[in-house]
């Protein structure tokens, strides 16, 4: 597995899984996790973006809790997991999403995709780093806590409407004080409709999703 070890700017080194496209990039992707760690579905998405031409790293945010860790999604699994977010340290996974686009320093320009916890992460990103062309993220439950905050680069977000972590009116507040933002909402779907190792899976909604994530960064960093 391409591990790759990255540095934060308070010295802190931490784990990452690396992707590589065949030939010369097209740009770089920071790929940021749920609260599952950089499990399997985190390294597919990351091999997924490596095929469509960019370098992709993930950034393994928990290591300053618990190195290494990652989890599949049983109940016990999934309580176990949200401990790690009872009490979010913005600002260290702020500073770990920044050491991984450092590591994609020459590839282009560098974009960001969050899932979950990763979406919330990837607009923080947006509006309190200046070194994203673009930024991506799924059911982020705490983007609207931000929503005040100003993007410093074109951001897409993603949400199920049957997401019951994340009520619309929560969207609707997003979408409110974000008309800079593009949003989507895709019916029927719930939290976590595009991990494809989840009960919560939506095929239809998860394909309409990385596509329209594919075009945005496409235009956005390629």
């Amino acid at each position: 597995m391409p591990m790759i070890t990255l540095t934060a700017s308070d010295g802190f080194e931490l784990g990452a899984y690396r992707a590589d496209p065949e030939g010369a990039p097209k740009g770089g992707i920071v790929v940021i996790q749920e609260i599952f760690g950089v499990n399997s579905h985190i390294r597919s998405i990351c091999d997924r973006l490596a095929a469509d031409g960019y370098v992709a790293i993930a950034p393994a945010l928990f290591d300053r809790v618990q190195p290494n860790f990652e989890s599949g999604y049983s109940p016990e699994e999934v309580e176990k997991a949200r401990g790690f977010i009872v009490d979010p340290d913005w600002d260290a996974f702020l500073r770990d999403t920044e050491a991984a686009a450092a590591a994609l320093d020459g590839t282009g320009k560098v974009g960001i995709v969050g899932f979950c916890l990763g979406g919330s992460v990837a607009f923080l990103a947006a509006t309190r780093l200046k070194v994203f062309s673009a930024a991506v993220g799924f059911y982020g439950g705490k983007i609207a806590a931000h929503a005040d905050e100003v993007p410093q680069c074109p951001v897409q977000l993603h949400y199920g409407s049957e997401d019951h972590g994340i009520p619309m009116s929560n969207v609707d507040t997003v979408k409110e004080k974000r008309p800079d933002v593009e949003i989507f909402v895709y019916e029927g779907a719930g939290h976590g409709f595009n991990c494809d190792e989840r009960a919560s899976f939506h095929p239809e909604a998860a394909k309409l999703a990385w596509g329209r994530t594919q075009a945005f960064l496409a235009a956005n960093v390629d």
